[in-house]
This record gives C-alpha cells, structure tokens and sequence, in this order.
C-alpha cells in the first residue's frame, strides 16, 4: 500500500485531469445520445493516434514498438470492422448528427489506453531498464496497437455510415 502511495504522489497533476478528461468522456458515451459528426469521429481517431503515439516513444526498441503495433491494429481493426454498427445507430445528414445507443465500450477502451500508458510510464520509473527489452516494446506496441485498431475501426464504421447513408438519400 506504501508502493501505490507512492507512485500516486509522485504522478503529475496533470495526469489526473486527463484521466478525468478521459473518465467525463467515456462516461457520457454509456448513455444514448446524439453526437455531432466531427466528435463522434474525430475522438477515436485522435485516441487511436495517442495510442500510436504512446507505443513508439520513449521506448528503446522503436522500430519493434512500431511493427507490434502496425501488426494488431490491422488485425484488431480488420475484425471490428466486420462487427456491425448497434441497430438503433442512425446518421442525420442534415443536422450531422450520429443518433447512438449508450455504450461501456468507449469507457472502457479508454480507461484501457489509459492504465497502459500510465503503467509504462511507472515501469520506466521504476525500472528504466526495461526499455532496452524487445519483449517490453512489442508487447507495449501491440496493446497500443490493438487499442488503436479498435478506436479507429469505431470511426471507419461511422464513417461508412454516412456514406450509405448519403448514397440511399441521393437514390430515393
């Protein structure tokens, strides 16, 4: 208990409010609501490129982080690209707004990327050494990655969406 008290006291403030940030966020996506476009999209993509992001610095084997990373976000954003949307999901092109039934999912990816890059970020602390290990960088790179994969096949899906959606509307 000492240990964990420890860590918390000397993680920065601002590692907190993005917790928060991410907490308020994934939050408000377990209840049903309307989104705009840009937020129902631009979110997870932004997600999946911190998760990128995350994998390949600061870690000694860059190169290895990246492959790991490249790997399972194609695999993990191949195979949520065949699950389809929830049924009550609908795109309104003239408001542009993604109507959408409340999840945990969001939540919980979140908090996912979350407690990755916060227990690499103690890891190194703790043990800096660990970042010369290729065992480290692929399996930090592939978590980031399947997070990634994930968050960004979320977005694709939406965004395939409005196009069927668009295309129906320009043939009725």
């Amino acid at each position: 208990m000492t240990e964990l008290i420890t860590i918390l006291s000397h993680t920065p403030s601002w590692v907190f409010i993005v917790f928060t940030l991410l907490l308020v966020l994934g939050v408000s996506q377990w209840h049903s609501g309307s989104r705009p476009f840009k937020r129902a999209v631009i979110v997870p993509l932004a997600l999946a490129a911190w998760s990128l992001y995350n994998s390949v610095t600061g870690l000694g084997h860059a190169p290895l982080a990246f492959a790991a990373w490249a790997a399972a976000a194609l695999v993990c954003g191949v195979l949520v690209m065949q699950i389809a949307l929830p049924a009550a999901t609908r795109y309104d092109p003239a408001t542009q707004r993604f109507h959408q039934p409340g999840s945990p999912v969001p939540l919980i990816l979140m908090m996912g990327i979350f407690v990755l890059r916060y227990g690499v970020g103690v890891t190194l602390a703790m043990h800096p050494d660990v970042v010369h290990q290729a065992i480290f960088a692929v399996g930090v790179g592939g978590a980031s990655g399947a997070f990634s994969g994930i968050f960004a096949s979320r977005a694709l899906r939406l965004l395939r969406l409005t196009l069927q959606t668009n295309n129906a509307q320009a043939h009725a």
